[in-house]
């Protein structure tokens, strides 16, 4: 036997080899994984664009707030002795929380769109009120004699005060006391506003109260900076996500909207009701945004991080379609070239992207069903015409779409995915085995009839 021949023969026992065709379409498959990176990479570019649009619109409107205060600063003197023996001293401060702190808020969520995203805003209107009582220098080892009751402030904290919508008037001990932006001290708060406040320091307690107009987006949060604290949110907006150090002890949540209230002891903070200012910023030490709780108002369609799931799917996707087309080449000795494979591969891909851009304009679950039915029909169709029987290409066709149905329950289970998944795969896999127990692998080839 000459050389052309032997190879002539070798080239045809590759062509029929069922054990080479096998290697061959995981080959592909692993290949056809590349364009799925790439629409990964869409998908992250395309949900970091809309995270840079929310947060453009965001600025000029309002972003996360956090709410934390009021807190009173009192400066006092504290002495010290000099090289020479002479008395001098520093202005510090002491800083007090409130004995009870009652805050009532009401959340209206509006939508903004800016090109095809769609931004979550809120306007909030939000009562404070509470009492302070009154200090006990005793506990902080200070002097009253040093103490500096007439330059006392009372501070509250707000994190972007962009989202200020009116003067924010603070009735203090009975007293109309005008806030001013900036804070008197930065060793308990970074920004925020304050003001000067008449202080008795023989009353024994203090009440206050003002409203806030707030603007803000995605989260609203709140520090309890009670010894008590009670917070009672509403708003129209049906889909909350309670976040944050504490859950509501009462929540109501229906499509009309929702209601919460939350009741946080300072025993259930680490920080204390009073201290004296030190070196160290009093929230660098105590760190009290660990303690805020509050909600954000989410979007529950999130069509990014679902297309995302998809993707991670889409091994298992193809290798299961090329299974499909695998065996009716078994089965009914129609044999198909690497390329045929490739090309259904492709088709296969596709999907992603056309799930991730049509779902930009239309509902996640309409995309779905357009993507899914559009591969489906190209790939039956293309069934039909390269193993020549619609009988064939109708078996492909369901096949396909118990698979995409299958696949779309599992991106609406997300607790339960693993557990659905690995059903699939099992009944999948034991399917397969019953219908080729009776094939003898060794003696099967390829060629046709």
């Amino acid at each position: 036997m000459d050389d052309k021949n032997l190879i002539e023969r070798a080239s045809g026992v590759l062509r029929n080899s069922v054990s080479v065709k096998i290697l061959v379409i995981f080959s592909l498959a692993v290949v056809l994984m590349i364009p799925t990176l790439l629409i990964r990479g869409l998908i992250s570019e395309r949900k970091s664009t809309k995270n840079s649009v929310i947060n453009e619109v965001s600025s000029k409107w309002g972003g996360s707030q956090t709410i934390a205060g009021p807190v009173i600063s009192v400066p006092y003197k504290s002495y010290y002795k000099t090289s020479n023996g002479k008395s001098r001293y520093n202005v510090k401060y002491m800083h007090f929380l409130p004995d009870e702190l009652n805050i009532n808020g009401e959340l209206f969520p509006e939508k903004r769109y800016r090109g095809i995203y769609e931004v979550i805003l809120y306007n909030s209107k939000i009562d404070v009120a509470g009492t302070f009582a009154r200090p006990l220098l005793d506990r902080l080892n200070i002097r009253a004699e040093n103490v500096l009751w007439k330059r006392a402030s009372i501070a509250i904290s707000i994190s972007d005060v962009r989202g200020i919508q009116e003067e924010v008037g603070l009735v203090f001990d009975g007293q109309d006391v005008p806030m001013k932006p900036g804070l008197e001290t930065d060793e308990v708060m970074a920004m925020g506003i304050s003001a000067k406040i008449p202080m008795n320091f023989k009353k024994d307690n203090y009440d206050f109260r003002f409203t806030l107009d707030l603007n803000g987006s995605r989260r609203i949060s709140f520090v309890p900076v009670g010894k008590v604290t009670n917070l009672a949110l509403s708003s129209s907006w049906g889909d909350p996500s309670f976040d944050g150090a504490f859950l509501p002890d009462e929540r109501t949540i229906s499509d009309e909207g929702f209601s919460a209230k939350w009741r946080v002891l300072q025993f259930n903070r680490s920080y204390p009701q009073e201290w004296k200012g030190e070196r160290h910023k009093f929230n660098e030490r105590y760190n009290t945004e660990d303690s805020a709780f509050g909600l954000k108002l989410i979007n529950t369609v999130d069509l990014y991080k679902k297309s995302t799931r998809s993707v991670k799917y889409a091994l298992l996707f193809i290798l299961f379609t090329f299974t499909a087309f695998f065996f009716a080449e078994i089965l009914n000795k129609k044999r198909l070239h690497p390329v045929q494979y490739l090309m259904i591969g492709f088709a296969v891909t596709t999907f992603y992207a056309l799930l991730i851009s049509i779902s930009e304009h239309l509902s996640f679950n309409l995309a779905y069903l357009i993507s899914s039915a559009a591969v489906i029909v190209l790939v039956a169709s293309y069934a039909a015409g390269v193993l020549k029987s619609r009988r064939l290409s109708k078996v492909v066709g369901l096949v396909m779409t118990v698979l995409y149905a299958y696949f779309y329950a599992l991106l609406q289970m997300e607790d339960y995915a693993l557990l659905f998944g690995s059903i699939g795969l099992f009944v999948v896999l034991g399917i397969v085995m019953l219908k080729t127990r009776g094939i003898d692998w060794y003696a099967l080839k390829l060629d046709k009839d």
